[in-house]
């Protein structure tokens, strides 16, 4: 009964307005990508841009991943917020105000005078891709059905998919034509003109929304935005610190379970008094897919950050390859999920689960290969790009049937916060696997060789992935 109660005030709401669809969705959804891929290729561009950042502003490696883990916990906790506020004023009008911020951080990156103000500009320019983001998901559960939902995610998780892994041949490329010293700069600072030509897109073509078609609730769950960044913090923070091997930030891993049950506590609270929550507790106790979904892509976001940035690391600092070359050795990985995702879509409301489980299998297969090989085949350039290749092949097939399946059962009227929620474990799940990743492995390169330090944290993300496959296998067993 208790399940009836809370789920029914939704769905009949979801009958009273039966689907029409939008002549120029496609269109839609495609200057919805093109900002998508922007924001999300700044997650992944800067991993080849670490070794020339560190020596251009004079900073360790340890201080300047805080702009890749900065900018994905930013992202990740204006998700939600970014959902919501998305159903309630409109797709249209949050896609302009966050890429104006996007677009202007991108700016205050580029001319950063040190790494503090690096770090802090990428903090707003991740807060700004928290915005943007879940209106991509959003206008998807709006505008699209059945099985055209699924291909239209298949479409997004090409974006998703290839905007992660082209990031390091993009960043490569362009400090190969700036130079080593301020071509990093150029990454963020090329996003001005393209962010410019974007807003002119969204201005013209995606169209309002009108005010009786705006649901959800505009307030937002603030002291439920600091619990969960707290958490985080506690977490991330302790990480970070394991290459110099302070002991006093270990200490903040007692706030994670504090932190993280007054979340929860808050968060029903939220519910209990009728205010919007940050994340809806009732998604996790009466939509098990939505939970396994949101778990699968936490986890394999964690994995896969930290792959393509400790395995850029390793060709650039213990290899000598340049940002360029190390951005090309990984190019398969980006054919390979180029391949896949656009498939995957296709077929996944066919095959269900069943993808998901088999797709990260490959990409399991994948880094295990590579951690195995590493520190014995030579020369790398004859193995890594297929083994990245088969990686990548995986990867490709994770990302959109996994939204597909987690999304089906959420009401589109929640879709927006629902997606929002839904992404903030993903980039949560990033910030702290590149973190972790590069930690150990310069923890073991300085102690060892970077070929062991490659493998050791390959073995760390190998771990999570696995625990993605067991959260996959439990969705597709019930």
């Amino acid at each position: 009964m208790v399940e009836q109660h809370v789920e029914e005030p939704a769905h009949p709401e979801q009958e009273q307005a039966p689907y029409e669809p939008n002549p120029r969705r496609w269109r839609i959804l495609g200057v919805s990508l093109v900002v998508g891929f922007m924001s999300l290729l700044d997650v992944s561009i800067v991993n080849v841009a670490i070794p020339s950042m560190s020596a251009g502003l004079d900073a360790s490696e340890a201080t300047i991943q805080w702009v890749v883990s900065g900018y994905a916990l930013a992202f990740g906790l204006t998700l939600v917020a970014g959902g919501r506020l998305g159903d309630a004023y409109g797709r249209r009008t949050m896609m302009l105000i966050g890429l104006t911020g996007f677009v202007a951080s991108s700016a205050f990156v580029g001319f950063a005078p040190s790494a503090g103000t690096v770090v802090l500009a990428r903090l707003l320019q991740g807060a700004s891709a928290g915005l943007l983001t879940p209106q991509n998901s959003g206008l998807i559960q709006q505008l699209f059905r059945g099985r055209e939902r699924g291909k239209a995610f298949g479409f997004f998780g090409l974006t998703v998919s290839i905007a992660s892994a082209t990031g390091p041949v993009i960043g490569g490329l362009i400090i190969a034509l700036a130079g080593t010293e301020n071509g990093w700069r150029w990454l963020f600072l090329i996003n001005v003109p393209i962010g410019l030509v974007a807003f002119a897109a969204i201005w013209f073509m995606v169209p309002r929304t009108p005010a009786a078609e705006r649901t959800g609730d505009a307030r937002i769950d603030v002291l439920g935005s600091v619990l969960l960044g707290a958490t985080v913090i506690c977490l991330l923070l302790p990480v970070v610190s394991l290459e110099n091997g302070s002991v006093l930030p270990m200490l903040l891993l007692v706030g994670v379970p504090a932190f993280g049950w007054a979340f929860v506590r808050w968060e029903a609270r939220q519910v209990r008094t009728g205010r919007p929550p940050l994340l809806d507790l009732r998604l996790l106790r009466h939509l098990p897919g939505y939970v396994n979904g949101m778990a699968v892509g936490a986890l394999y976001f964690t994995g896969f950050t930290g792959l393509m940035l400790v395995a850029s690391l390793h060709l650039q600092d213990g290899l000598g390859y340049s940002a360029l070359q190390a951005g090309l050795m990984m190019a398969p990985f980006a054919v390979g999920s180029a391949v896949a995702a656009p498939l995957a879509g296709r077929v996944v409301t066919d095959v269900g689960r069943k993808l998901t489980v088999g797709a990260l299998s490959l990409m399991i297969t994948g880094t295990v290969l590579i951690a195995i090989v590493v520190p014995l085949a030579t020369p790398i350039w004859a193995w890594l790009p297929p083994v990245l290749l088969l990686t990548g092949l995986g990867a490709g097939a994770v990302v959109s049937p996994n939204i597909t399946l987690t999304l089906q059962e959420v009401p589109p009227e929640m879709g927006g916060a629902a997606g929002g929620a839904l992404q903030t474990g993903q980039r949560i799940g990033a910030s702290i696997g590149a973190a972790l990743a590069v930690s150990v492995y310069t923890l073991v390169a300085g102690a060892t060789s970077s070929a062991l330090g490659l493998s050791t944290a390959l073995a760390a993300e190998i771990v999570l992935l696995l625990a993605a496959l067991a959260m996959a296998v439990r969705a597709w067993r019930r």
